[in-house]
C-alpha cells in the first residue's frame, strides 16, 4: 500500500506537473470499476458533481490525496493496497486503454490496470491504476471532509510535530506492540508496513516491544528515525518494491535505502544476522533478532 512518502510524492508531482493540473477543469470521467466510487454511490451523480469543476488545490492528509474543487467540494482518493495515480494520455483501442506516451506508462504492466480516468481541459488525463480494485474515491462537502479527516492522527513531518507530541500520542495507547501502534492511523497518519519496519530497524527496537516498556531515550530514537526515513523516502520518490509508481509511471528509488522490509533470510546490513519475519495482527514484520532484541 502506498504510504506517506509515496502519497506525498504523487501530490508534489501533480502540483508541479506540466501541462498544469492545478487550475485545469475536469471535462469527463470514465470508470469500469464503479465500486471504487464510494460517495456518491451513483456514478451519474458522481459525474454531475465533478464535471466542469476546476481543480484549485491538491494536498495530502495521511494516505489521502485531496483535490479541492471550485464548488467548495473535495475529490478524495485513497489508493489503498495496489492503487496509484498516473498523469498522461490514453486512447481506447479494442476495449483497452493504450498510452500515447512512450516509456513506463506504456511498458510497465503495473500501469495498465486503469479503473478510473479523469479527462482534463488541457488534453491530459489523471488515471487510477489499481490491480486489486480496493481504492476509494469520494466527493465530500467541507463538513464531510472535516469528519473524514478528524479521525486521523498527527502528521509525522509537520513542523509542529515535536518529540513531546510524539511521546504523548504513543503513550496514550498505554500498551500495545510498537509496530502496530506506529501503523495506527488514529495515532500517527501515513505510516504502514514498509516504513514501520524500516524505522524500528534504524532505532534498534523489536516490533513486538510493548510501548509501555520503551524508555524515553529509545522513544527518541524512534522519533528521529521516523523523521529521517520518511524525509529520505520522499526525496527518493517512494518505494516501488510492489505496485506503486510515480505519476509518470516510473518507479521510486527508496529501494536503495531499504534495510529490512522484505529481506527475510538476508543478512542484516548492520550485524550480519539473518533477517526474520513474523506476523503481527495479520501483518508481516521484518526485523533483525540481534539488533532488535525483545
Amino acid at each position: 500500500m502506498p504510504e506517506l512518502p509515496e502519497v506525498e510524492t504523487i501530490v508534489r508531482e501533480l502540483n508541479r506537473a506540466k501541462p498544469k493540473v492545478l487550475g485545469s477543469t475536469i471535462l469527463d470521467v470514465w470508470s469500469d470499476t464503479k465500486k471504487i466510487i464510494k460517495r456518491p454511490r451513483n456514478f451519474q451523480k458522481f459525474k454531475k458533481e465533478i464535471l466542469k469543476r476546476k481543480i484549485s488545490k491538491i494536498w495530502r492528509r495521511g494516505k489521502n490525496i485531496l483535490f479541492e474543487l471550485d464548488n467548495k467540494k473535495t475529490l478524495l482518493i485513497h489508493q489503498k493496497l495496489t492503487g496509484h495515480l498516473l498523469y498522461g494520455k490514453w486512447k481506447r483501442e479494442k476495449g483497452e486503454w493504450v498510452s500515447l506516451l512512450k516509456g513506463p506508462l506504456a511498458e510497465d504492466p503495473m500501469n495498465k490496470f486503469l479503473r478510473v480516468i479523469f479527462f482534463l481541459d488541457n488534453g491530459w488525463q489523471i488515471s487510477l491504476s489499481d490491480l486489486r480494485k480496493f481504492a476509494k474515491i469520494e466527493i465530500l462537502t467541507e463538513k464531510e471532509l472535516e469528519k473524514e479527516l478528524s479521525e486521523l492522527g498527527l502528521e509525522p513531518l509537520d513542523r509542529n510535530f515535536t518529540f513531546e507530541k510524539f511521546k504523548e500520542a504513543i503513550l496514550k495507547k498505554k500498551k500495545g506492540k510498537i509496530k502496530k501502534v506506529l501503523m495506527d492511523q488514529k495515532i500517527i497518519a501515513g505510516i504502514g508496513n514498509i516504513y514501520s519496519d524500516e524505522i524500528l530497524w534504524e532505532a534498534k527496537i523489536h516490533p513486538l516491544k510493548d510501548v509501555s516498556k520503551i524508555s524515553e531515550e529509545r522513544l527518541k530514537k524512534i522519533y528521529f528515525a521516523m523523521r529521517e526515513i520518511l524525509k529520505k523516502a520522499i526525496q527518493l520518490k517512494g518505494e516501488s518494491i510492489s505496485d506503486y509508481r510515480r505519476i509518470s509511471g516510473e518507479k521510486g528509488y527508496f529501494d536503495r535505502e531499504r534495510k529490512v522490509y522484505r529481506r527475510e533470510g538476508e543478512k542484516c546490513l548492520r550485524c550480519g544476522t539473518k533477517i526474520k519475519k513474523i506476523k503481527i495482527a495479520q501483518r508481516s514484520a521484518y526485523f533483525c533478532p540481534k539488533c532488535q532484541k525483545l
